[in-house]
């Protein structure tokens, strides 16, 4: 593992424009590129059931299992903890990740996504991913945040460089920038 280096990139974009694709091809292209690298964190893949978002999944970027995370607030009050407008959270599962993210540091690469209501705005779920990041023991940490939620963000972590995901045909061409990015910095070439 390389020396911690603590490199921010906020990874941002509206919904569906392809977030957790970037973070999920990041991965795998610096892991192809350096198969060395620690990577860890947590991806946070939408779950499609003929063509409609079902659920949200949350993967272990080091080991890759997977258990769902939420679900749509339809048929439910919304109003059941944790939840936002959109999605009720499976409380073990947020746990979890929780507990994952309490882990993940120090590392190569640190990998958040997402960071959002419940975290920056509520202190609650990912409290261990905040502190991770805050931690700046990691190579690179990318830390998906939605547009609405920057500015919080870059307050907290003003150094931050910027990557906007604008939709599926920036994912591949913002993908190798930053891959090569990383394993530079991870291998000092």
């Amino acid at each position: 593992m390389s020396t911690p280096v603590g490199v921010v990139v906020l990874v941002t974009g509206s919904r569906g424009a392809g977030k957790t694709a970037f973070c999920r091809r990041l991965l795998q292209a610096t892991r192809d590129s350096c198969p060395s690298v620690a990577a860890a964190g947590v991806l946070s893949p939408k779950v499609f059931e003929q063509g409609r978002e079902a659920a949200i999944d949350l993967v272990d970027v080091a080991t890759g299992r997977r258990r769902r995370l939420a679900t749509p607030t339809e048929g439910c009050d919304g109003q059941e903890p944790p939840a936002t407008p959109r999605w009720r959270f499976d409380a073990a599962a947020l746990d979890w990740g929780d507990r994952l993210l309490g882990a993940a540091t120090p590392c190569d690469l640190l990998i958040v996504d997402e960071l959002g209501i419940l975290e920056l705005e509520q202190s609650r779920g990912w409290r261990n991913g905040v502190a991770a990041v805050d931690s700046r023991a990691f190579g690179a940490a990318f830390v998906v945040v939605r547009p609405r939620l920057l500015a919080v963000a870059l307050q907290r972590w003003p150094m931050s460089r910027l990557i906007r995901i604008h939709g599926p045909d920036t994912v591949e061409p913002a993908t190798r920038r930053a891959a090569a990015r990383v394993v530079s910095l991870l291998t000092g070439s």
